[in-house]
């Protein structure tokens, strides 16, 4: 078993990363918060895929639980998604001492947690992700939020967990487009702060893709341990933790211009080159490792180039709507090299124009 904490003081949680931790997150989360009820909340899916199993987790522990699920997909992450939830929760009785247990991807842990947000004005909640993508990035940080039809994660509220139970077994039954999903998190982690675990990815392509334990949970972990570190140091995103937005702010405009047709991390995937791009045009990062950030990420199967039938405008209209936009200023995340990343208002529109393809070098 390996452990983690996210250090906020008296809000401190670990992240337990364990083969078979599903089975025992009941008592885990027993353990973590002193509930008189727990509700885990899971989309149609995942709840007839794991839901029994982390219900009868909770029965073995002696602690009564319930699930609760709503339709799966992005399209389900809005407010209306929120109301419902809260309403059902009100009619089974949940009330301030009760938990809740998000159980599934990305879009389950950001509902969840902006729903125990709300509840009664905030209830605790704890995470139990299954997809790559939310264990080595969503679940960790206390970022919770829904969509609105002017962009991506614009209602929202940082909310901590209590605690975060990750099984990197469930990752065998995911589909492989949701697995690859979760490597551009993976990938954007070197990039920003780890040089060698960038290069580790790449000698250990074939063993992550075929989601050999042994290489999956020192992945997950060294990923925990970054985004802890500078959860740590900068809670609210006010200035350290915003080189996680890494290949956000083209990759978020790219989903919501496809009407997310388009997988957040595929988005990202593109958004992250896109970003090596404009600091190679403002000559902040060499041609050489804008190349291998490239190569890496179509080496796990990933895309690297936005499509060319994705209306241009449409993705300049989401970035103007990006939470990173100031006064009208669009923030990018560019890397000075591999490991190493700065934030900057400074890029030139003939610079974004550049990655989009309206403009020549």
């Amino acid at each position: 078993m390996e452990k983690v904490k996210v250090g906020l003081g008296a809000r401190s949680y670990d992240i337990v990363i364990d083969s078979g931790v599903l089975d025992r997150a009941g008592e885990g989360a027993a353990g973590a918060v002193a509930a008189g009820r727990f509700f885990i909340i899971a989309d149609d899916r995942v709840a007839e895929l794991y839901g029994g199993r982390l219900l009868a987790s909770f029965g073995a522990a002696g602690v009564r639980a319930e699930l609760v699920s709503f339709p799966h997909g992005e399209e389900s992450k809005n407010l209306a998604t929120i109301a419902s939830l809260a309403s059902e929760l009100a009619r089974r009785g949940a009330d301030r001492k009760s938990c809740l247990v998000a159980l599934g991807g990305g879009v389950t842990g950001d509902i969840t947690g902006f729903l125990a947000a709300c509840y009664m004005r905030g209830i605790d909640f704890v995470q139990v992700p299954t997809s790559l993508l939310a264990q080595v990035d969503s679940s960790v940080g206390g970022k919770t939020g829904v969509d609105i039809p002017e962009g991506k994660n614009l209602v929202g509220a940082f909310y901590q967990p209590r605690a975060v139970f990750i099984d990197p077994l469930v990752l065998a039954g995911l589909p492989d487009s949701e697995f690859l999903n979760g490597m551009a998190e993976v990938i954007k982690y070197g990039i920003i702060r780890d040089r060698d675990f960038f290069d580790m990815l790449g000698r250990e392509r074939e063993r992550i893709l075929a989601r050999v334990p042994e290489s999956l949970v020192p992945v997950i972990r060294r990923c925990c341990e970054i985004k802890a570190e500078v959860v740590a140091a900068d809670e609210r995103e006010g200035d350290l933790r915003r080189i996680l937005n890494f290949g956000h702010t083209i990759g978020h405009a790219v989903e919501a211009a496809s009407g997310f047709a388009i997988a957040h991390g595929s988005a990202v995937a593109m958004g992250m080159v896109a970003a090596a791009r404009i600091a190679v045009a403002g000559g902040h990062l060499s041609e050489d490792e804008a190349g291998e950030i490239r190569n890496l990420i179509a080496a796990f199967g990933l895309p690297v180039d936005i499509p060319a039938e994705l209306d241009r405008e449409e993705i300049k209209k989401y970035l103007l709507t990006d939470k990173k936009t100031v006064g009208g200023r669009v923030f990018f995340v560019l890397p000075r090299s591999i490991g190493e990343v700065f934030m900057t208002a400074d890029v030139p529109d003939r610079d974004v124009g550049l990655v989009l393809g309206e403009t020549t070098p």
